[in-house]
């Protein structure tokens, strides 16, 4: 985050207010309609992919001489697997290609816990009184929606510059038995872009939980989505977790949603060999097999782990402008104003812009009244609800560059409107 600037006096608060209330009405008088509110890939990031669209023309066998238009083969294609083992930090052997989305991978990880029994667990999670997950804030809203979805107690755990809060986190899974599992994005965090240092990495692996069924859903969606030339790495989660003793501990999931194209993925399941027995066998009531097809076009495509890094590569020289500018923006319009601070992610797709307390929401609001269409305040906690009311996500990626411009200059007014008011009123 940036460092707050100095106070204003209170002499120069209503000259600023005043010019904040001029630009704010020249914003509305532009009558924009510019969206901002997801982290999905631009046309020109999904047309990198564009010759997935003509694979695997008129081959259809894999590599071990499956044919990949029919049934069976659920683990996944074993050369699609092997390309994304070292990425993702398991051995392809207990790595599992299905589905098109990690987001599907851990929702049906969560039904088969509550509707069976996972291993070292005594019941299933739906006999229990009472199940909760510790959630990193800010963190992803869509984990917050599944457990809304299933009835699953969200207690919010405070984020650190090296994840999430491990004295605390360590406390809540020692002391409480309901505690079943934590949400995690460990590289390039969404929606602040920290990466999990490996120190808390060893800690979540080795610490102390009252549930003999803990599990931590380690959604590693940004493996390889680096902005800078320098490949950020994390610690070895399940090799941690198999040193510590608790070799079912973590659930890692990935996907290349954000690699080829985002609603033609593939995405993937990593654990140890008795969770991935337990998924598989879970998963075989209710498919035959992946879409093996479409994992034979993908290994055809990134070829080998050389090649998923060209092509991320293209990706970043696309996305890598669109967060310079929004970064630019916010220092150019608010980096003397104290109103604000930002992360400054070195990968993943989301910019973090806090605001003073109590002004999120209004901020959002100001933003929509001005046709400018933001992540609703609150999305990055549990149950919609910030407590300081200050957190708003910023997801640059989908929006032309043009668009970007004009849209952070516009969220920039809407902050010093809402801030200069603030500290105005608090100051008569």
């Amino acid at each position: 985050m940036t460092p707050p600037a100095p106070a204003h006096s209170a002499d120069s608060l209503p000259a600023r207010l005043d010019t904040a209330r001029s630009d704010y009405e020249a914003l509305l008088a532009k009558k924009l309609s510019l969206d901002l509110t997801r982290g999905k890939p631009s046309a020109r990031q999904l047309d990198l992919s564009a010759e997935l669209l003509s694979l695997p023309g008129d081959r259809y066998t894999s590599a071990d001489g499956t044919d990949c238009r029919n049934y069976g083969g659920a683990d996944g294609l074993l050369e699609l697997r092997q390309i994304f083992a070292g990425f993702l930090q398991v051995p392809a052997g207990q790595l599992l290609a299905v589905g098109n989305s990690s987001l599907e991978l851990m929702h049906d990880c969560l039904v088969h816990a509550l509707l069976g029994t996972l291993p070292g667990a005594a019941r299933r999670w739906a006999d229990e009184e009472r199940v909760a997950f510790l959630c990193p804030v800010p963190g992803y809203d869509r984990h917050f929606a599944l457990c809304e979805r299933f009835g699953i107690e969200m207690i919010p755990v405070p984020m650190t510059a090296d994840g999430p809060d491990m004295d605390v986190v360590e406390r809540l899974v020692a002391e409480d038995p309901a505690v079943k599992g934590i949400w995690c994005v460990p590289k390039y965090s969404n929606p602040d872009g920290t990466c999990y240092s490996d120190e808390t990495v060893r800690r979540l692996a080795a610490m102390p939980t009252a549930a003999p069924d803990f599990r931590v859903f380690w959604d590693n969606a940004y493996a390889v989505h680096h902005l800078t030339d320098e490949e950020v790495e994390i610690a070895d989660v399940l090799g941690a977790c198999a040193d510590s003793g608790h070799p079912d501990r973590v659930f890692v999931f990935g996907s290349t949603s954000k690699i080829t194209l985002a609603g033609a993925g593939v995405a993937f399941f990593g654990s140890s060999p008795a969770n991935v027995a337990w998924l598989r066998g879970s998963s075989a009531k209710r498919s035959i097999g992946p879409d093996k097809v479409n994992q034979l076009r993908h290994a055809m495509f990134l070829r080998d782990a050389d090649g998923v890094r060209d092509h991320m590569r293209k990706h970043r020289e696309l996305l890598r402008p669109k967060f310079d500018t929004v970064l630019r923006i916010l220092a150019e319009r608010l980096g003397d104003t104290g109103l604000a601070t930002w992360s400054a992610p070195r990968g993943g797709y989301f910019i973090t812009l806090d605001v003073p307390d109590g002004c999120a929401r209004e901020v959002v609001r100001r933003a929509a009244d001005a046709g400018l269409a933001l992540t609703p305040a609150g999305a990055t906690h549990p149950y919609r609800d910030d407590p300081r009311d200050r957190t708003i996500r910023i997801a640059p990626s989908f929006p032309d560059a043009s668009e970007i411009e004009e849209i952070i200059e516009g969220v920039a007014t809407c902050v010093r409107l809402v801030g200069y008011e603030k500290l105005v009123a608090e100051a008569s």
